[in-house]
């Protein structure tokens, strides 16, 4: 089974699947200096909360080995410096601060400049490996959750190439197929880059799973004529409460599944957690370019001058949230069971 994978560390830079230009091509671009990083998580090169994150602490040893100096002192005030530019790129997606935060405080702890470099890059491969291991346990707890023969939903893409490996929300399809349990997909779209149609469909071909690609508008009518038995969304910021940021769409989602009395489950890596963002009124909302709506692969379809507003995410609120799927179980989306995560 092929699961592809979205970031790389080789050879003293970055491989990084454009994912701007899936599904039609296959090319890795390769960073080698801190503002081509920057420039590749604000162009969504590289999307997805825990790839961004990763993405963001290979750019911080990228800014350790592109200053070379001897003095401890001038590379820590240099690496800090690009951290926090790094942490200007995206600003909903919590993985990219805990990644960061993660990274200086190896940086602050370093003795000499040469422990730097080494230390920093050891703590990047250390993230990565572990979210391929969070993954496979978010995977692992969510499988139970399915029949075989079940229709599940989705939308954005919260797959292998978002994360280390495997993904969140699709981390049980790549597992299903793996044993030989039948699952299918039905994949919105995902307005306005089409994330669940480029991204989401084209990992889960690869992998073999079945999945079906709908409009963001036919999910209504899908999960009424198609026996859709469970929806799965990934989160880019869970806040304290249990509410959860995610792909714009994902709020509409949760409430046709309250009113069908379909489960509706967030999977997340705790790294996705924001203990200091009480709920969901308090997490940012990127509003993007408005041509991502007014144009599709560079063609106009909209008039000249219509105002546009472009919301990158929304918020599920917890009570819509049937359970959030963690490296740790399933847990209820409240305040509580939140806290005992990390107690």
């Amino acid at each position: 089974m092929n699961i592809p994978q979205s970031v790389i560390w080789e050879h003293g830079s970055i491989r990084l699947l454009d994912q701007r230009k899936l599904p039609h091509v296959t090319h890795y671009l390769t960073l080698q200096t801190v503002p081509a990083v920057f420039d590749a998580i604000k162009s969504l090169a590289v999307r997805g909360a825990p790839a961004i994150g990763i993405a963001a602490a290979f750019g911080v040893a990228l800014s350790a080995l592109n200053h070379p100096s001897d003095d401890i002192d001038e590379v820590k005030e240099q690496v800090l410096i690009d951290s926090g530019y790094l942490s200007q790129s995206r600003p909903t997606a919590v993985n990219l601060f805990w990644a960061l935060n993660r990274m200086n405080e190896v940086v602050i702890a370093a003795p000499t400049a040469d422990s730097l470099r080494e230390n920093v890059l050891a703590e990047a491969l250390a993230i990565q490996k572990e979210d391929e291991d969070v993954c496979r346990a978010i995977g692992e707890h969510a499988l139970p959750l399915f029949n075989d023969g079940d229709h599940v939903m989705t939308i954005c893409n919260a797959g292998s190439i978002a994360t280390a490996k495997y993904g969140t929300a699709l981390a049980p399809f790549f597992l299903s197929k793996e044993r030989g349990i039948n699952l299918s997909v039905f994949a919105c779209e995902t307005r306005p880059v089409f994330q669940g149609a480029r991204l989401t469909t084209w990992e889960l071909m690869q992998a073999g799973v079945d999945v079906t690609l709908i409009t963001d508008s036919m999910a209504a009518h899908t999960m009424k004529t198609k026996n859709i038995s469970a929806v799965i969304t990934g989160a880019d910021r869970v806040a304290a409460n249990g509410d959860s940021a995610n792909k714009i769409g994902t709020f509409g989602l949760a409430v046709l599944a309250k009113s069908f009395g379909i489960p509706f489950y967030i999977a997340a890596p705790l790294s996705t957690f924001d203990l200091d963002t009480p709920n969901g009124d308090a997490i940012p909302i990127e509003e993007r370019d408005p041509t991502e709506i007014t144009e599709v692969n560079g063609m106009r379809v909209a008039p000249e001058g219509v105002a546009v507003f472009n919301p990158a995410f929304d918020v599920a609120p917890a009570d819509l949230i049937t359970g959030i799927i963690t490296e740790k179980g399933v847990i209820a989306p409240n305040e509580r069971d939140i806290a005992a995560l990390f107690s």
